[in-house]
């Protein structure tokens, strides 16, 4: 399938006429996919809309192969989880097609990453093979071009006086951390800076306990000096990435959308402004799945803004028998 169209788009008539372009070739050409579908009876007659697509469970990706036929992948992207658990597998047929995704997504929402040095602070990422979010962290640092621009992995004090030496020249960072190691670090130091974004990728990862986003956000807030602090919405079953420049509001590029399904009824998809399941459109997946149930709990806002505001736990997961293929 041609990918050009899907970076394109402008309109929601664009984004529906691409959704269905890319549902067709989904149905036609992912097995998996196309067996989840045909149990729900739904395939290219009935399907007239993106709201019409049916959205794969989550789950998926940790006991099948969600891959186009034919295809073999260039890269295998593996979620975290605690030992003995099942860890998802996204099998990436285009590597190519991620880069694009996230240099595209970043600059819709920060422009170009060349006018950024860019700090990483993903310790539990580091830890492990198969993290995208370090293959992306990795890129952006590599293709910000700033001499500065780097992994922290341990060295907390070395990350605070790069922060310091880099405000004192006035240049713009961006720091993105794993929650735990952003928090631990907002609590040693009291930092006053201006000429840097804190985003924080969610997560304590069993490092510490859970905090509400607010108290999270508030705790950074403080430590760190700065007004905003910005979130990424991403998951390793997809390509692109949602962003929040502050109060947990997130908003999607063009060619990703975000929906909400009745919690009770997850084939039901509900009207904006009611918390249920996050279901998200990712055309970029063209080559596994771009139509994805996903286990958080959400609110879809009259302006396509959405924010997160939980998880599912298995107990509250409606419908397993669909799981079952």
């Amino acid at each position: 399938m041609n990918t050009e169209a899907i970076f394109t788009i402008k309109t929601e008539e664009d984004f529906n006429t691409t959704a269905l372009e890319v549902f067709k070739f989904q149905y036609n050409n992912n097995l998996v996919y196309q067996e989840f579908c045909n149990h729900l009876h739904k395939d290219c007659s009935n399907v007239i809309n993106y709201t019409d697509i049916p959205f794969l469970p989550i789950q998926f990706f940790k006991t099948k192969k969600v891959l186009i036929k034919n295809t073999k992948p260039q890269i295998t992207f593996s979620s975290s989880g605690t030992t003995g658990t099942v860890t998802s597998k996204h099998h990436v047929a285009s590597v190519q097609i991620y880069i694009d995704s996230y240099l595209k997504g970043f600059k819709h929402f920060y422009g170009d990453i060349k006018e950024y040095c860019v700090l990483a602070l993903l310790p539990s990422y580091l830890e492990r093979k198969g993290s995208s979010l370090i293959y992306m962290a990795n890129d952006l640092i590599k293709k910000s071009g700033h001499p500065d621009s780097g992994f922290y992995l341990h060295s907390i004090n070395a990350l605070v006086s790069k922060l310091k030496l880099l405000e004192e020249n006035g240049t713009q960072v961006l720091l993105i951390g794993v929650s735990f190691a952003l928090l631990d670090m907002a609590e040693q130091y009291n930092l006053h800076l201006k000429n840097t974004i804190i985003m924080e990728t969610g997560g304590m990862k069993g490092r510490r306990k859970e905090l509400i986003r607010e108290e999270l956000h508030q705790e950074l807030k403080n430590g760190f000096g700065v007004t905003e602090i910005h979130s990424e919405y991403g998951m390793t079953e997809l390509l692109s990435q949602g962003y929040s420049k502050g109060n947990g509001i997130f908003n999607t590029p063009p060619w990703m959308k975000i929906l909400t399904r009745d919690p009770e009824d997850p084939l039901t998809l509900q009207k904006n402004g009611k918390t249920g399941g996050i279901n998200v459109i990712d055309l970029a997946n063209v080559n596994s799945c771009a139509f994805i149930a996903t286990q958080d709990l959400g609110k879809v806002h009259p302006n396509q803004s959405f924010e997160i505001i939980g998880r599912f736990d298995n107990s509250d997961i409606r419908g397993c028998n669909l799981l079952v293929l």
